[in-house]
Parts: C-alpha cells; sequence; structure tokens
C-alpha cells in the first residue's frame, strides 16, 4: 500500500494547510471542475477522468489482449514508442520498472532518430502516441517511418499501432490508411494519461500486466478521500516546506525513470501565473541540488526528507492526485499548458520564415574549431562566457541539451557541476523533450531562471517524408524558437552549438569545473 515517510525538515506542513485539502478531496473524487477556480473551470470539466481511469481504464483489456496476441503471431521483437511528454514518460517509467525493452523516441535529432531504426524492421512495430494528433514531432516520426517500410517493401498497417484521441486528425487519417488505432479517453490530458491508452498499449505491447497496475492504483485510490492521506500529506509537504525547488532521485529505488515522469507532471501542470514547483531530477541522493530544496526519494534507504513507498500504479494516480491538490494550494490551473502552446508556435513561425529549409546564420559571440557561443556576453574564452551566466541573479539554471539521448550523455555531468558551482537550483532537460516538461515552467513559472542551450551538428541528417525541412532544421527551430521565446523575457540565454559533439562537450564541462 502507498505510503509516505515524512522527515523533520519537511514536517512543518501545517494544520491548516492539510485541513484545506482535506476538506477537498471527496470533491476532486467526485471530479468537480470547479476547485481551481472561475477561469478554470471549462479546462477543468474535459480533463478529470483520469480520477477514475483505474477503474474505467478496465474496459481496454480486451483490446490490449487481443493486440498483444496479434503482435506476438507476428512475431514482433522490437517496439519503438513515438510520442511526446505524457505520451512517452510513463511508458518508458513502466519498462525500465519491469525491465523490458523499449526504444522511446521522443527528440527530433537525427543521430538519435537513426539509432532507433529496428535492425529487423520485418518483426518491428512503431506506436505513434499523439493526443491532439497534430504534434510535429510525431507526425514527423510518423511519416519517415511509414516511408521506411515501403522503402523496405513492408506494408505499413501491419507494423504501426496509433493511440489518439478519437476524432483527432490521426485518428481520421490513420484509419483511412487501414492502421490499428487505439482511442484514449478524450477527458484525460497528457501528462495524467499514464492509465489510459497511452501508457497502456506499450505496456501491453512489451509484455506488462496492466491490470496489476490498474488494481494497484485502484487500492490506492480508494484511501484518499480519508483524513491526512498520502496525496494530501505529501500536497502539504509541497506547498509549505518548499520553497520553489523538489528534488526527485530515484536511483537507488525500484522505480527508475520515476522521478522524470513527476517532473513533467508537477512543472507542466503548476508553473503558470509566475508560481509553481519546480522539479529537478537529481543523480543521487547526495548529488547537490543548488540552492534550497525539498528531496524526495523511493526507498527506504533514501536519505530524503519525504520518502514515498509503493507500487508503479500507486505512484502514478497519487503523483496524479498530489498535483491537482498542490496546483488547488498554488490557485493555479492543473491541466492547461499554455506556454507549451506558444513554444510549438514559435517552431512553426520560424520553420515558415526559413523558406529554403534551412536555419540561417546567426552572429556568434565565441567560436573555436569545435563549438560556437551566442550570448550577449563579449567574453573571449568558455570560461568567460560561463562566467557571465553564472554571475546573473537568478534563481535556478536550466541545462537544455538538444542533443542525442543515449549518444551524448555526457553531457548531463553538467547538471550536477552547475549546481555545485553556482549553489542555484540546477534542472537538465533532453530537448525537445523537455518543452513539454519543464518548458511550461521557465516561462510560466517564477520569472528566475537563467538558461543554458547546447545544440549541434548532426554526423548525418534525416529528411521528413512531405516537408522541405530536415529533422535537425526543425530541432533547431525548437531550441531557436524556445530560445527566444526566454529572451523576450528578458531572461539570461547563452546558446552553445557544437561543431564537434564529443570534444565540444568536453571542452563545456572542463571550462565549468575550472570556474
Amino acid at each position: 500500500m502507498i505510503n509516505v515517510k515524512i522527515a523533520s525538515v519537511a514536517s512543518v506542513a501545517t494544520v491548516s494547510t492539510r485541513a484545506s485539502l482535506n476538506a477537498i478531496t471527496s470533491r476532486l473524487a467526485s471530479k468537480e471542475n470547479t476547485l481551481w477556480g472561475n477561469d478554470a473551470q471549462a479546462e477543468a470539466a474535459v480533463r478529470l477522468n483520469w480520477v477514475d481511469l483505474p477503474t474505467t481504464s478496465r474496459e481496454l483489456l480486451p483490446q490490449l489482449d487481443a493486440l498483444s496476441a496479434w503482435a506476438r503471431s507476428k512475431q514482433i521483437s522490437t517496439i519503438v514508442l513515438a510520442g511526446m511528454g505524457g505520451s512517452s514518460l510513463a511508458p518508458e517509467v513502466i519498462a525500465k520498472t519491469y525491465k523490458k525493452k523499449l526504444t522511446v523516441l521522443d527528440t527530433t535529432d537525427p543521430d538519435q532518430i537513426a539509432a532507433a531504426i529496428p535492425l529487423d524492421l520485418p518483426h518491428s512495430l512503431v506506436v505513434v502516441g499523439s493526443k491532439s494528433g497534430s504534434t510535429i514531432e510525431t507526425a514527423s516520426h510518423k511519416a519517415f517511418f511509414t516511408k521506411l517500410y515501403i522503402d523496405a517493401g513492408l506494408n505499413p498497417a501491419e507494423h504501426f499501432v496509433i493511440v489518439t484521441d478519437p476524432g483527432s486528425p490521426l485518428d481520421t487519417s490513420s484509419r483511412a490508411d487501414g492502421l490499428k488505432v487505439i482511442n484514449a479517453d478524450p477527458k484525460v490530458g497528457g501528462r495524467y494519461s499514464a492509465l489510459t491508452a497511452f501508457g497502456l498499449v506499450p505496456a501491453a505491447l512489451i509484455g506488462v500486466d496492466v491490470s496489476v497496475l490498474l488494481d494497484d492504483a485502484a487500492a490506492a485510490a480508494a484511501t484518499f478521500t480519508k483524513q491526512d492521506s498520502v496525496p494530501v500529506l505529501i500536497a502539504a509537504s509541497l506547498f509549505d516546506a518548499a520553497e520553489q525547488n523538489l528534488a526527485f532521485f530515484d536511483s537507488d529505488s525500484e522505480l527508475p525513470g520515476i522521478s522524470d515522469w513527476i517532473e513533467q507532471l508537477i512543472a507542466e501542470s503548476t508553473g503558470k501565473n509566475q508560481t509553481g514547483r519546480l522539479p529537478i531530477a537529481i543523480e543521487s541522493a547526495v548529488a547537490p541540488i543548488g540552492g534550497p530544496g525539498l528531496r524526495i526519494g523511493f526507498s527506504d534507504e533514501s536519505k530524503a526528507d519525504l520518502i514515498v513507498l509503493g507500487t508503479l500504479g500507486e505512484h502514478f494516480i497519487t503523483w496524479e492526485w498530489v498535483t491537482a491538490l498542490l496546483a488547488y494550494l498554488l490557485k493555479v490551473d492543473p491541466f492547461n499548458q499554455p506556454n507549451v502552446t506558444e513554444a510549438k508556435e514559435r517552431t512553426g513561425a520560424l520553420l515558415s520564415s526559413w523558406t529554403d529549409g534551412k536555419v540561417p546564420t546567426y552572429t556568434a559571440a565565441y567560436e573555436d574549431e569545435d563549438l560556437t557561443i551566442y550570448s550577449s556576453s563579449s567574453a573571449t574564452t568558455i570560461s568567460g562566457q560561463l562566467e557571465s551566466l553564472l554571475s546573473h541573479d537568478n534563481h535556478y539554471f536550466a541545462i537544455m541539451a538538444y542533443l542525442s539521448r543515449g549518444i551524448d550523455d555526457s553531457v548531463a555531468e553538467l547538471r550536477e557541476i552547475l549546481a555545485s558551482k553556482s549553489s542555484k537550483g540546477t534542472t537538465f532537460g533532453w530537448g525537445p523533450r523537455f518543452l513539454h516538461s519543464t518548458g511550461q515552467f521557465h516561462k510560466g513559472g517564477q520569472p528566475n531562471g537563467a538558461f543554458m542551450q547546447i545544440t549541434g551538428e548532426n554526423i548525418e541528417d534525416l529528411s521528413i517524408p512531405g516537408q522541405n525541412f530536415t529533422f535537425h532544421t526543425l530541432l533547431m527551430a525548437q531550441a531557436l524558437g524556445d530560445g527566444e521565446a526566454l529572451a523576450d523575457r528578458n531572461f539570461p540565454v547563452i546558446r552553445i552549438h557544437l561543431k564537434n559533439r564529443e570534444p565540444g562537450i568536453a571542452k563545456i564541462i572542463g571550462a565549468l569545473k575550472s570556474l
């Protein structure tokens, strides 16, 4: 059963805060859409079905059984999941927790896409997950893999499963093309969709018994309206005991990746109206957060302020409740994401303006054989450029790496180094995936961040069928569009572009360590 242990530093959750939440748990359980104020009422009215998912998602079980049997009959051995944000983070946690093989494609970096191409195409399957059915990343992935299968003499209808809302553009086009489609509940937002078809379809295909996830979630949810339930205690602690930063670490637990899933849930749900909580996924219990921050762990051995113990199904529904309750205390709409939409619009505007499908040339502040730096600083060394960034009067740093996860992983070392050097909260995100997560907080939360973008050249670019731009161009448009959004808010922003990725990353790490 889901359980929480609260250390003394986190025990300042006040009686009044707990009482405030205890008073609304039955209203949340009954899906009352007025909890978050008038401005959020309309959105909440069509986003609260996640509350019932432990029960209602059982209706999917016959479809999932049939789908899994079909995949076995086709001797499918490789599953690729193309999805962003809520469509990919929960399945990735499920796969890691149950030690199953799943290739998650939540990027537009051509090197990472190339690495995700199955070696055995005839026995591969691509699951495309997109709630709106118009997500540019997944639309591009689908077009790319469709051509890949056709060029190999294979019928795409035998190699795709589509998960989307009913009536979406993807739903309509996929059914017309004879692809297998499973619809998700349209009244559940993407980041609350772990227990919908978005989470359960990939899980079932890789051999996870999803009924166990639902059983565990249902058992936990049955306790949530009791006095001082686990979600109430956690949400009250995150509100009263936390300042802005929240540190999550799962490296010593049986739930690898749960921190990344919670990061998206809390950051995208609470980071708006210039308030919120900033989740920071850290490498270990003793890793520096940078500045003050509540530490949350997931094992009995965790050296944490809050230790939350439970099965994966219990965690999914618990943290969704926690986030909704925390948003109630913060007085924000937990279901919209206006600045995620802003990033998408800026990407589209840049792609439309680059009529030749190529990234224009920009004026550099520093350049050598391995990297180019774009910033407002006049420093003539890498160390000087980084020192200029660190000199700002900000509360937290965000490192945003538009590179290849699984290939350029050494760049993630920068998070711990920067946190230690600056003594300020420091997050790390892979682009463009973080745009669907902490990207909302960067622009909508407390306006006190400073930002390091890292982009890079690719070994080989990949075309997107039907478009006049490539994956590299799309990736750069996403980075530059978000950079514009941050700069327009007068936030400190530096972009480091790697001409040669491995030596370039080494130079940045070395320069940061030397400060």
